[in-house]
Formats: C-alpha cells, sequence, structure tokens
C-alpha cells in the first residue's frame, strides 16, 4: 500500500525532533504520513454527514442503500486519512491534546491504517516525557507493520530511534527509506543516515551515505556541508574545497551559518590563503562571536600548530 506524502516539519519546527547530533548544526528530517489541505476537510464532513450511528447508509426514504462493504470501508479509510491530517496540522501548532483525539477517531474509524499509528508515534515523541517516549515505539512499530512499504514510518522510526540513541536500529531503518526509490523522501532518509553513521562514528560510511544522498540530489546542501568536514579530515582539500565552491552557491542570498565561516577558515588555512583565513576569521568572531565554532577559531589562533579540534 502506498500512501500520500507531504512535508510535515522539520526539527527545526517540532522541537522534541532536535536529536542529540556531533554538532549543533546537524538536525534529522522527519517527514508526515499524509498531506494537509482544506479539501480533506470537507472530505470529512461530507463522510460524516453519510453516516448513521449504526455505521448503515440510508437513502432519503430511510431504506439502506445498495453501497457494497467495500465502498463502506473506502469511506472509513477517507475519515482515518482526514483525522490523521488534521492530528498534523494541530502536532504543528503544538496543541497535542487535540491531536491525540483526532487520531483516536481515526483508529475507530480504520484500525489497520498506518499513517494514523506513524502520525501518533510522531505526536507521543513530540510531547517527550518518558512515558511517552516509550510509548511512541509501539506505534512506529505498528505502522511498519501494517504496512512493510511505508517508507515515511520508515524514516520516521529511525528518527525516533536516533533520539533514543539506538544508532544502530536507527541506521537499518534509514537504509531501507534511502533505497526506495521514487520515495519523495529518499534523500531526506540518506542525510539521515549519513548523520547516524557520524554518531556511530563511522565516517567512511557516513561519507558514502552523503554522496548517495548528492548523486539523488546535487543540491542537497546537507550532504555538501557534510562531505566539506569529512574531506578535511582525510587532508583532500582540493576535493573539499570544490565542494565548498559548491555549498556557497546553495546559500547565495542567504546567511552564511559559522560552521560553514569555520570550513571557509580551514581551507583557508590548509592552502595558505593567509587573506581569506583572516577575512572569514573576522566575519566569523564579529557575526557569532559566542558560538562553538567562534571558541574553536580562538583556541586554534592560539596554537596555530595544532590541529583543529
Amino acid at each position: 500500500m502506498t500512501h500520500n506524502t507531504a512535508q510535515l516539519t522539520t526539527p527545526c519546527t517540532l522541537s522534541s525532533h532536535h536529536l542529540p547530533t556531533p554538532q549543533k548544526s546537524r538536525s534529522y528530517v522527519r517527514l508526515s504520513s499524509v498531506p494537509i489541505c482544506l479539501t480533506l476537510i470537507s472530505a470529512l464532513l461530507l463522510v460524516g454527514c453519510q453516516s448513521t450511528s449504526n455505521g448503515d447508509l440510508l437513502d432519503a426514504s430511510g431504506s439502506q442503500t445498495s453501497q457494497t462493504k467495500s465502498d463502506r470501508d473506502v469511506d472509513q479509510q477517507e475519515v482515518a486519512r482526514v483525522r490523521t491530517s488534521l492530528a498534523a496540522q494541530y502536532i504543528r501548532k503544538n496543541d497535542l491534546d487535540t491531536a491525540k483525539r483526532q487520531l483516536e477517531k481515526a483508529f475507530d474509524a480504520d484500525s489497520r491504517y498506518a499513517p494514523a499509528y506513524d502520525m501518533m508515534g510522531v505526536l507521543l515523541q513530540q510531547e517527550g516525557s518518558r512515558i511517552n517516549l516509550n510509548k511512541a515505539d509501539s506505534y512506529f512499530k505498528k505502522a511498519i507493520a501494517l504496512d512493510k512499504d511505508f517508507n515515511q514510518a520508515h524514516n520516521n522510526y529511525g528518527v525516533y530511534l536516533s533520539q533514543m540513541k539506538r544508532y544502530r536500529e536507527a541506521a537499518e531503518q534509514f537504509e531501507i527509506a534511502g533505497a526506495a526509490l521514487g520515495y519523495e523522501g529518499r534523500i531526506g532518509a540518506l542525510e539521515n543516515l549519513g548523520r547516524t553513521y557520524l554518531q556511530l562514528g563511522d565516517h567512511p560510511a557516513a561519507a558514502k551515505a552523503f554522496l548517495r544522498a548528492l548523486d539523488g540530489n546535487r543540491n542537497s546542501l546537507i550532504a555538501h556541508i557534510e562531505l566539506v568536514d569529512l574531506l578535511l579530515e582525510q587532508q583532500r582539500v582540493e576535493q573539499a574545497q570544490r565542494l565548498y565552491d559548491e555549498t556557497l552557491l546553495l546559500i547565495r542570498g542567504q546567511g552564511i551559518s559559522p560552521r560553514i565561516l569555520l570550513q571557509g577558515i580551514k581551507l583557508a588555512s590548509a592552502q595558505n590563503n593567509i587573506a581569506k583565513r583572516q577575512q572569514l576569521a573576522q566575519q566569523l568572531l564579529s557575526a557569532y562571536p559566542l558560538s562553538a565554532e567562534a571558541k574553536q577559531l580562538k583556541i586554534w589562533l592560539n596554537n596555530p600548530e595544532a590541529p583543529w579540534k
């Protein structure tokens, strides 16, 4: 079974989706299970008007219509789909109580609707208490059990497992989603896979994952930034510089982050470009004086012969 896909949020919007990562600028990408639009709300109202207390559909005279069980099942799945969509809207607003009530109604309509279980896992993870974090696991597993090809659930479960520091299991889920050709969230899953391997200290595997992400989407900013650091670690300066130049093109017109500034400083230093290094160092210290990157730069400036930490 396939499910319509749409981006629910990134961890920058849902704060509970921020995950512990090697560097502060890394965050995992979560995708929603269902699309959200006003037409779905209209569909819910329409279906609701067609339902009676005993579940039978009646015509104007009060007689049961000829609607088949299959048609009724489709109607109930539509109700579940819309309820899940509404829950996603409430999760965006951090109205978790209302979101949970919508998902309970989705379960009542169709107890086998996989996206509702995935969304409940997202909701419980968003709430963040130990009790609800533990509960979330079973909902993600249920979504995957109902539809093993539900790639968004694999990705979302991977995000959850990463938050729980179960990185080996998370990598398995991201690998499944990242290998699913045609899945619109595949590149995000590969980026998540690379981050997870970084958490595990497996930098060669991380590099492979980020290269796969670049193969699928040359505009992957995350893959560019991560690969620059990995190439610098290997002292492959020329390749790192090429990716760094591409990074600057990708962020043209946007603000430049302290991490990207520090990468430029490292590259300038490796190539003995003193003027460029000083320019970027001044920019970093001026724009982000309290950042971790500024602190790292100050330590290095006090001992330029030492390796970067």
